[in-house]
């Protein structure tokens, strides 16, 4: 298998799950309310939903940078997409906007080739590679975050 199909995989199995580790992204989610997702329950932490949109955030930055658009060092707002609709419905839409910014990279990605991989991302001191095994990582790290937040809420009385 080539260096591009293995981290396909790697994203795939970030977001959707069968991870060696632990619950990916998308398991690590199942069953989080709107209230549970909107919650602080540790002081000074992101909430799951702002945890959720940033993840998508940047799973959606990656795929339009292999799309060929430049890349972008996300902040403010753009890096940390605010929560304003705590409504189930609006949560449902994070989801779906999550679930959409991860098929829309694993799309891009499925005609990478290995060579690519080693091309530099245009404006930046790092590759293509470096990108999207860091999309990887920062998928696992927030799914780890989420887990914790998951716990903290349902130990806290809403």
């Amino acid at each position: 298998m080539s260096e591009a199909r293995r981290i396909r995989h790697q994203l795939k199995i970030s977001y959707h799950g069968k991870a060696w580790h632990g619950p990916a992204l998308k398991e690590v989610l199942e069953g989080v309310t709107a209230a549970t997702a909107a919650a602080r329950p540790i002081e000074d932490a992101h909430s799951i939903w702002q945890i959720v949109r940033h993840v998508a955030a940047w799973q959606t930055e990656a795929a339009r940078v292999l799309e060929g658009k430049s890349y972008e060092s996300l902040a403010g707002d753009a890096d940390w997409p605010p929560v304003i609709d705590t409504s189930e419905t609006a949560w449902t839409g994070a989801l779906g906007e999550l679930e959409n910014a991860q098929k829309a990279l694993t799309d891009a990605t499925a005609n990478l080739t290995d060579e690519q991989l080693d091309q530099k991302v245009p404006g930046r001191d790092f590759t293509l590679y470096i990108l999207l095994t860091g999309v990887v990582h920062h998928n696992l790290y927030h799914a780890g975050q989420i887990a914790i937040l998951k716990k903290a809420a349902s130990a806290a009385i809403f």
